[in-house]
């Protein structure tokens, strides 16, 4: 049973046991207590913003380039020197240590549980700032629908962001493109804005995310509707989905609330202005006990591709 090929890189399984580990890893240890380096990262960023943002495509395009090149080529170079050397146990590690610090997953469900508690407890104010950590809209005058919706759209736009998407690009490219995805996409949260500071600035930081979470984000909505009830799921998906401002998070966002036949979504003040948005989802509006709901989809699209890697590996196995 061969688990890795130096002469091509990751067999299918090596691919699935690395996930697992990391994944595991993620579920006992959650995030780096002390020094997080996609925090670290962000600190950098908005350095090389306040130097080089001229409010145009090209200040753009080299603050990207300048943030994202170093990283990657850094994670490459040594991807490439430990194969050339033959050291498989410190491509395992490197590998699933990178992985493990590009997932969100048990952070992100910490997050949404954090909401959930003070908000079952009537702790609006408590629930209003929990939920201001993982959402860039204003909370400050939130009712509990909109902190419950609010929420459950981040559980599952995030699902996609923190785990799904960084789980699809570590299986093409190993921990460069899982790395590479999570710093896509650390800078389209920054910079990525439609504003007069951001339009031009964070053009390319927009533009390569959407290219970047285009795949993961269908096979997520995917898993999302196959995982609930399937067949409102792909209906809201297909119907309302294209109403969604982002290309990504709408066919994410619709499908997951389809699968959980829930309503989430409508108006919202971003930075302080009216933002007019669709509902998104079929059902009943969604309350403070479908917050654990969302999360037990996410838990469970994660064991889904887990599973599909572990059989695709074994189908690879035997018959080639």
């Amino acid at each position: 049973m061969i688990f890795f090929d130096l002469n091509f890189g990751y067999s299918s399984l090596a691919i699935s046991l690395m996930m697992i580990a990391a994944l595991m890893l993620d579920h006992l240890l959650g995030e780096p207590k002390r020094f997080h380096p996609l925090i670290g990262f962000g600190n950098a960023v908005q350095k090389i913003e306040k130097l080089l943002n001229r409010a145009t495509k090209l200040s753009g395009l080299i603050a990207w380039l300048t943030a994202t090149l170093p990283l990657c080529l850094l994670s490459f170079w040594l991807q490439h020197t430990l194969l050339s050397m033959g050291n498989t146990l410190g491509v395992w590690l490197f590998n699933i240590g990178v992985l493990y610090i590009a997932i969100g997953q048990r952070s992100l469900l910490e997050h949404a549980q954090w909401i959930h508690q003070p908000l079952s407890q009537g702790d609006l104010n408590l629930a209003r700032e929990k939920v201001g950590w993982i959402v860039s809209r204003n909370t400050e005058t939130m009712d509990q629908r909109q902190i419950t919706s609010s929420t459950i759209e981040s559980v599952l736009e995030n699902g996609n962001d923190a785990i799904f998407g960084t789980l699809f690009w570590f299986a093409l490219l190993g921990a460069p493109g899982a790395l590479l995805f999570r710093l896509v996409n650390t800078l389209d949260a920054m910079w990525g804005y439609k504003n007069e500071r951001w339009l031009e600035f964070g053009y390319v930081a927009a533009k390569v995310d959407d290219v970047m979470g285009w795949a993961p984000a269908r096979l997520t909505a995917l898993s999302y509707s196959l995982l609930g009830n399937t067949k409102l799921a792909l209906k809201c998906w297909k119907e309302q989905a294209k109403h969604c401002s982002s290309p990504n998070g709408g066919p994410v966002m619709t499908s997951g609330a389809g699968a959980l036949q829930i309503i989430i979504g409508g108006d919202t003040y971003y930075h302080g202005k009216l933002v007019r948005k669709r509902p998104m989802g079929k059902g009943n509006i969604a309350t403070l006990e479908d917050i654990p709901r969302a999360i037990s989809l996410v838990q469970k699209t994660s064991l889904l591709w887990i599973v599909v890697m572990l059989t695709l590996s074994t189908l690879t196995i035997f018959l080639f």
